[in-house]
């Protein structure tokens, strides 16, 4: 999920838990896949592919898992996977614009899913084109902020081309033009920057701030459309305030 919030940050960790972790490594298996069938199975020629294993590598999945992955998704060795990209445009509760990324060897399926999950959580379709003109394709890169400021980041990323640097509580979200999204990444890796995660996301052009009550209503619908296989990521166009986290925190 991304709502360019920090709740992103709390979101990732409690994606670690056991009982979603299997979901978790099929969506990244399946990223893998569909980038060595477009891109290659070498990593260093294909830098989607590079990223998808990297993200993988992460969240803990095997390197047996990953190998076969890239196989399958290259069509080494007889194997092969055929997948759909579908995009499904949403409002949540209080009229949070969502963008559902669905990739799925059943349409019918997916869609199924997807419906089931905004009806019972306050959300609903929107019509094709009413909420994408909000988001922009761009690359999103995280930084953690451990044994690096956010001057180094700066320093680094702006002169790669970087549009933003956007300073969380445990590090930067590091905005560029889909184009750049390896150039700046390239960058960060030269000056000696790791990075957790580089993906193109749809990133909101204008966001709104929510209250609490609406977060956490906001939070169990994108839950229950990311508990579908085929849904592969859930953008929103929400922001929350220092107060609002806070306030959130308290749940926990």
């Amino acid at each position: 999920m991304s709502g360019h919030s920090k709740w992103a940050t709390t979101k990732h960790k409690k994606a670690i838990i056991d009982s979603r972790r299997a979901k978790s490594w099929a969506k990244l298996i399946k990223n893998i896949e569909v980038a060595a069938k477009l891109g290659g199975a070498d990593l260093q020629g294909n830098p989607t592919l590079f990223d998808a294993v990297l993200k993988a590598k992460k969240t803990s999945v095997p390197k047996d898992n990953i190998d076969r992955a890239i196989k399958r998704g290259a069509g080494i060795g007889g194997e092969s996977v055929e997948y759909t990209s579908i995009m499904y445009e949403a409002y949540g509760p209080n009229g949070v614009a969502l963008m559902v990324e669905c990739l799925t060897d059943n349409k019918n399926r997916a869609a199924a899913e997807v419906r089931t999950a905004l009806t019972r959580n306050g959300g609903t379709l929107a019509d094709p084109g009413s909420v994408a003109y909000n988001f922009a394709r761009k690359g999103v890169i995280v930084v953690s902020s451990e044994g690096t400021t956010e001057d180094d980041v700066m320093l680094a990323a702006l002169e790669a081309g970087a549009e933003e640097i956007e300073p969380h509580s445990e590090g930067f979200e590091v905005v560029t033009e889909a184009s750049d999204l390896v150039s700046v990444r390239s960058a960060l890796t030269d000056a000696g920057i790791e990075y957790e995660s580089a993906d193109v996301e749809f990133v909101p052009n204008l966001k709104v701030e929510i209250d609490a009550d609406t977060a956490r209503k906001i939070f169990r619908l994108i839950d229950a459309l990311e508990d579908s296989e085929d849904v592969q990521n859930v953008y929103a166009n929400f922001d929350l305030t220092a107060d609002v986290q806070a306030e959130l925190e308290q749940d926990e």
